[in-house]
């Protein structure tokens, strides 16, 4: 973080705005969250949600369309029927499926100071994922690009506030049976942090874990000893589990793998209008796909996730940052801990642009995430337009509020020197705190040092050229970009896996499984 905020210091001196490189030098990379979980339902309604989405799998069930997916579930007791492919699940089985959930796990990385512990309480941030545009000032929207992805995991790795890796902008240029190569060695030759692996099938899935191992070394014991690969499994809603994700579970819960079970529940669409009908039916629906891990493997790594927002009713689209979007968000979290479940929640933008409306919509939709105390917070930074692009500027900016954040999970000293009677004895009425030797011991580190916002008066920041936040973030990721020197043992680890992509490419890859 130093040297980006050098880089910003250094930008502030040469537009004229008197800025000096700040001293400070937070860590942002663990944190826990600051504030207790605020509620959203009474402890009754939880339960009644509850006992609702436990009722909704006995009677009514969901539709598993992969066959494995049905025959696990029938080993585990439940009453299938092959026909219509529905299978209703007995609480018995859901119960049991939470007793052996774990509470919390490793995510494992290669530089094991960005290892995050996966618990509740953990505050952890990823960026905005599964983009299939990137957007910026200088090239305009298109299609994601290797070039983009790996843009996008520079700008991840460079901000310690983002923790945990997410595919932002995915390599349209590069042919689906492929693209898990690509993607897999950009991230290990760009980034030393936990890992994203898509949920595209066996062939593809085993891949990318064994590139993981020849890349780190790891024998078979050691890369199922904690995650190493984190997949985002979104159910059908409403309920119903497709081939590839009911796959994806099955596959990452057999090598100890974590899946983040993510019911993608917009009220007044593909889930009851309500904000408690849509939870309940996003609650049953990850119970299931919870049950069907923990059937596959006892003790597998699996988290609860909740992705539920509103629809515009005048138009169908999603939205994001709206008010039901954020008591979503705080239900979500009464119900991840009903369950004692670590979770993830999400923040987004439905804008088509960096603007005012993206900016409110994912720090509103943030904070929702963090007042409910979620585990990790997905599309936290550059998610546009419903994650349809994932932008520059957008990043850049969103980094600004996560650091925020981060920032309120250092307490403020209280203590007689903090306080600072002598300070406030120090200045006559009238007078100003600028030159007291409370304010000279404290004030090259007392406040944080903004990334892209401008502090000067009008007239500095005319004459440093008048530049909106937007356009500040231009040369910001600019920067970063231009400065990236890529982690320690990096290029080592892509090295150790070019042979095996080469012969793998030569028998024309892996094709997705629908």
């Amino acid at each position: 973080m130093a040297r980006i905020q050098d880089t910003a210091g250094r930008r502030g001196r040469r537009r004229g705005g008197g800025q000096t490189a700040p001293l400070r030098k937070p860590d942002y990379t663990h944190l826990r969250h600051p504030f207790q979980p605020q509620p959203a339902f009474s402890d009754d309604a939880v339960q009644a949600m509850h006992d609702t989405a436990l009722r909704v799998l006995e009677e009514l069930g969901l539709k598993v369309l992969l066959p494995e997916g049905r025959a696990v579930f029938r080993e585990a007791g439940a009453i299938v029927d092959d026909d219509t492919e529905m299978v209703r699940i007995g609480r018995d089985i859901i119960e049991q499926a939470l007793k052996t959930a774990p509470r919390s796990f490793v995510l494992r990385a290669a530089n094991p100071d960005r290892a995050q512990t996966f618990e509740l309480g953990a505050m952890l941030f990823m960026a905005g994922a599964g983009c299939p545009h990137a957007t910026d000032r200088l090239r305009g929207r298109r299609p994601g690009s290797l070039r983009d992805f790996e843009e996008t995991l520079t700008l991840q790795q460079s901000f310690d506030v983002i923790h945990v890796l997410g595919p932002s902008a995915e390599p349209q240029d590069v042919p689906v049976a492929l693209r898990h190569y690509a993607m897999t060695r950009a991230q290990l030759a760009l980034t030393d942090k936990p890992m994203f692996v898509y949920a595209r099938g066996t062939p593809q899935v085993l891949e990318c874990f064994e590139m993981i191992q020849r890349a780190r070394g790891l024998d078979q014991a050691g890369f199922e000893d904690g995650v190493w690969a984190t997949t985002i499994i979104n159910s059908n809603s409403p309920r119903q589990l497709d081939r590839p994700m009911t796959q994806g579970i099955i596959d990452f819960a057999r090598h100890n793998q974590l899946s983040v079970i993510t019911p993608f529940c917009l009220a007044g669409a593909m889930a009851p209008i309500t904000v408690s009908g849509a939870l309940t039916l996003q609650h049953a629906e990850a119970l299931a796909g919870i049950a069907l891990a923990q059937h596959v493997r006892p003790g597998a790594p699996v988290a609860y996730g909740g992705f539920s927002s509103n629809v515009d009713m005048k138009s169908g689209s999603p939205a994001f940052g709206t008010p039901e979007h954020i008591k979503a968000a705080l239900g979500t979290g009464q119900l991840a801990r009903h369950i004692g479940l670590p979770w993830r929640g999400a923040a987004g933008s439905a804008a088509n642009i960096s603007d005012a409306q993206a900016a409110n919509e994912t720090v509103m939709s943030a904070w929702g995430a963090v007042l409910a105390n979620a585990t990790v917070t997905v599309h936290a930074a550059g998610w546009l337009e419903g994650g349809l692009s994932f932008g520059y500027e957008k990043f850049i900016n969103d980094v600004e509020s996560l650091q925020t954040f981060a920032e309120l999970c250092i307490p403020p000293g209280g203590d007689a020197a903090e306080i600072g009677f002598d300070a406030i004895a120090d200045v006559k009425p009238g007078g100003h705190f600028f030159a007291t030797a409370h304010t000279m011991e404290r004030y090259q580190t007392a406040f944080y040092a903004p990334l892209v916002a401008d502090l000067s008066n009008f007239g500095s920041w005319s004459e440093a050229g008048g530049l909106t936040s937007t356009e500040r973030a231009t040369d910001i990721w600019q920067s970063v970009l231009a400065g990236f020197e890529p982690p320690s043992g990096g290029a080592e680890a892509a090295d150790r896996i070019d042979q095996f992509i080469a012969d793998r490419t030569a028998r024309g890859g892996a094709p997705p499984e629908s």
